[in-house]
């Protein structure tokens, strides 16, 4: 069954991805995965490895980037804290212009809107989006975060500025389903959205690791991140769901969503850096 990941964080994404490019490579392959992309959080420290290393492969690479967007302006630092400072926003470069623009709002997240994390705004996706392809993100995005507060007005503005920004065929809304209580309270919400600003759905697995097993190995690393002991309670914890999947088991997720499935071949057929 075809699907394409195109949500993948590997060991670039610091402290927070397990998996090795190479190894995410070879696990696409034995999958029977004809592409894959890496989208590790706020940098692209991996992308040339990845890039030289799925074309060696016979993979076509997807360089994406899941960004960090302040709710107000990249200089603005007066959040508080860390939660309220960023939101996640996923970002797929369809062309060498994509590319180009991707790495723009990459050195200028770095250089202008650090705050706890490297920061773009809604001035810089203007400015840089041509080529970009650009996906709502995780429960941790801005309109997730509206919709699980009960804000679905909220939500609606928040994706109609992304849908001014990028149109119709470059914007899609992100479903996930991992088995998380407040994935089933937003995905219903997620796909009233998408219908009501005619937009497209892709699904994807926030990829973290490779293999199910490699869950405890994760959770080793996300308590290194930040500072607990495996013993200790009210740790991060992930879904053990954010591995690798073959296309079966993504369909077998998103079997309430079909176009969500198709989205993502659609998606990948557009990228070609």
């Amino acid at each position: 069954m075809e699907f394409v990941h195109l949500h993948v964080h590997s060991h670039y994404s610091l402290l927070d991805g397990l998996s090795r490019i190479d190894d995410l490579i070879e696990r696409a392959k034995t999958l029977g995965m004809k592409a894959l992309a890496l989208t590790d959080h706020g940098n692209l420290y991996g992308a040339y490895e990845f890039y030289t290393a799925a074309r060696a492969a016979g993979l076509k690479p997807i360089l994406g980037l899941e960004s960090y967007i302040s709710p107000t302006t990249r200089q603005d630092k007066s959040m508080g804290n860390q939660s309220k400072a960023a939101y996640h926003l996923l970002l797929l470069a369809a062309n060498n212009e994509g590319w180009h623009n991707l790495m723009k709002l990459s050195s200028r997240s770095f250089l202008e809107g650090f705050y706890y994390k490297p920061r773009i705004d809604r001035e810089l996706l203007a400015e840089y989006n041509k080529g970009l392809v650009c996906t709502t993100g995780c429960l941790a995005g801005e309109i997730c975060s509206a919709l699980l507060a009960g804000d679905t007005k909220k939500a609606r503005r928040i994706g109609g500025e992304y849908l001014d920004i990028f149109g119709r065929d470059r914007f899609f809304i992100e479903l996930m389903n991992q088995g998380e209580p407040d994935q089933d309270k937003v995905n219903p919400g997620l796909v009233n959205l998408a219908n009501e600003l005619g937009v497209g759905l892709v699904g994807t697995n926030d990829v973290h690791f490779l293999t199910r097993e490699d869950k405890q190995a994760h959770k080793v690393l996300t308590c290194i991140s930040t500072n607990k002991l495996l013993s200790d309670e009210g740790g991060l914890e992930y879904s053990p769901e954010l591995y690798l999947k073959d296309g079966q088991e993504m369909h077998a997720t998103m079997k309430e969503w079909p176009e969500a499935l198709r989205n993502t071949i659609k998606i990948a057929e557009m990228c070609d850096v």
